[in-house]
C-alpha cells in the first residue's frame, strides 16, 4: 500500500460535500488507505454535534473511510493550532503520508509558504502583537500579519484550519504530505443545495426544511429517526454552573473580567447567542467565547488543560477489513497506547472523555441517554462488514 491518507473532519454532519471529499481523495489515490481523525460530541467551534461520535463513526466507514479515531476533547473541542497539533500528531503515529483537506482557495503552495512566514519571519511575530494591540481578535491579528508581508488573504475557516495542519506538520518535521482540494460551497451559505455546509443543513433542521438533496441516504435517514440535540437544550446546565460556581476563573479562558460579565448577564439571557453578545469582548471571536462556555458547561478547567496538552493514546472507534489488516501491521510498533475497550486504560483524558459523554447526554430521554453513556465504557470498535452494494 504506496499511500496512507489522513482526512480530519467533524461530520456535524455527514453531508454531500464530505461525501464528495473522500471521492476526489480516492481519485487521487486508488488504493490507498484512509485514516480519519474525528472530533466527537463537541466541535471545535464550541457546538454540540447533532449526531453522536458512534453514530458519526458508522457513517463515515459506509461511505469509505478504513480507520477511525477520536481526536480527544481537549484538542477536538479548540483553537484551530490546538486542534491541528492533536489531529497532526495522531495521523503522524498511525503512518499517515499524506493529508487531504478541503480549502477555500485550494493553493497549497500559498498555504506553505504562509507557514513558512508564521515559523520563521523574524517580523511576523512582533507584527501580530502591534495588530492585538490595536484591538483585534487573534485569528484577524495573524491574518493582518501574513497579508501584510506576503500580500495574501486568507480568512475563511478551512484555509486557516489547513495553514495549521500545515504548520503542525512542518514544526514536528512529520514525513506527511499535505493536499488540498476545492471546497465547492460557501462556508456560511445559508442556502440550500445538493452541496451545502454543515451549518446551512444545521439551520434548515432547526427550521424544520426538508434536507434530503444535500445529504447522502444513510446520513438522512440517521437525521430522520433520531433526537438532535440543539446547542440551546444545553443552556439550563450551563446556566446553574455558572449561577453556582463560586469561582470561575478556574475555567480554561475565563479571566476575572469575564467571570464578572457571566455572573452579572447570566440571570437575563436564555440563549449561548444572547449570552455571548452580552459578554464578548471586541478583540474575542464568536468561536472563542462558544468555546469558553462549552468548557465551564463540561468542567475544562484551567488545571485540566495544564496536564492535557499531550495526546497520550489511540482511540479506535472504527474499523473495516482493510483498516484491521492495517493496525496488525502497525500496532506492535505504535509508539502510543492503542485503545480499543474503555476499560483496558486509565488515562486521565479518557477519563475526562467519559464526562463529556455524560455531559452530551443529559439532554437525550431514555434509553438513548443511558445508551450514550454505556457505550462510552462498553462499546467496541465498530466493525464493518464487508457489503456487497454500491454506496448510497
Amino acid at each position: 500500500m504506496e499511500h496512507i491518507v489522513g482526512i480530519v473532519a467533524e461530520y456535524n454532519p455527514f453531508h454531500n460535500g464530505h461525501l464528495y471529499h473522500l471521492q476526489k481523495v480516492k481519485e487521487m489515490f486508488p488504493d490507498s488507505l484512509l485514516i480519519l481523525v474525528l472530533g466527537g460530541n463537541f466541535t471545535q467551534r464550541g457546538e454540540v454535534s447533532i449526531l453522536d461520535k458512534w453514530t458519526k463513526t458508522k457513517l463515515a466507514l459506509h461511505y469509505g473511510i478504513d480507520l477511525v479515531v477520536e481526536l480527544p476533547f481537549p484538542f477536538s473541542c479548540a483553537s484551530a493550532d490546538i486542534f491541528a497539533e492533536g489531529a497532526i500528531e495522531l495521523l503522524h503515529h498511525l503512518g499517515v503520508t499524506d493529508l487531504v483537506f478541503g480549502s477555500e482557495t485550494d493553493d497549497i503552495e500559498g498555504i506553505n509558504q504562509l507557514v513558512e512566514v508564521q515559523l520563521h519571519h523574524e517580523d511576523f511575530p512582533s507584527l501580530v502583537q502591534v495588530y492585538l494591540r490595536m484591538g483585534h481578535n487573534y485569528p484577524t491579528a495573524l491574518s493582518k500579519s501574513l497579508e501584510e508581508i506576503t500580500g495574501k488573504t486568507y480568512k475563511l475557516p478551512n484555509d486557516i484550519l489547513g495553514i495549521s495542519y500545515v504548520k503542525a506538520i512542518k514544526k514536528n518535521n512529520y514525513k506527511i504530505t499535505p493536499h488540498t482540494i476545492q471546497r465547492t460551497n460557501a462556508y456560511h451559505s445559508e442556502d440550500l443545495k445538493e452541496i451545502s455546509s454543515a451549518t446551512s443543513i444545521r439551520k434548515a433542521l432547526i427550521e424544520k426544511k426538508e434536507i434530503k438533496k444535500s445529504v447522502p441516504k444513510l446520513t438522512y435517514q440517521y437525521l430522520k429517526n433520531e433526537v438532535l440535540p440543539n446547542q440551546d437544550d444545553y443552556f439550563p446546565f450551563l446556566k446553574y454552573k455558572i449561577i453556582t460556581s463560586k469561582d470561575l476563573t478556574i475555567y480554561h479562558l475565563v479571566d476575572s473580567g469575564l467571570a464578572k460579565k457571566l455572573q452579572k448577564e447570566i440571570l437575563y439571557t436564555n440563549t449561548f447567542d444572547e449570552l455571548i453578545n452580552k459578554v464578548k469582548s471586541k478583540n474575542t471571536t464568536y468561536a472563542r467565547m462558544e468555546r469558553t462556555l462549552i468548557y465551564i458547561l463540561c468542567e475544562f478547567t484551567k488545571d485540566r488543560a495544564k496536564a492535557m496538552k499531550q495526546i497520550k493514546y489511540i482511540r479506535l472507534l472504527g474499523f473495516d477489513q482493510k483498516g484491521q489488516t492495517y493496525l496488525n501491521q502497525i500496532k506492535k510498533t505504535l509508539s502510543l497506547p492503542l485503545i480499543s475497550k474503555f476499560t483496558r486504560e486509565k488515562e486521565a483524558m479518557l477519563e475526562y472523555e467519559y464526562l463529556i459523554t455524560k455531559v452530551y447526554s443529559l439532554v437525550f430521554q431514555e434509553p438513548k441517554r443511558i445508551n450514550l453513556i454505556e457505550e462510552e465504557y462498553k462499546m467496541n470498535p465498530i466493525r464493518k462488514e464487508e457489503e456487497n452494494e454500491t454506496n448510497d
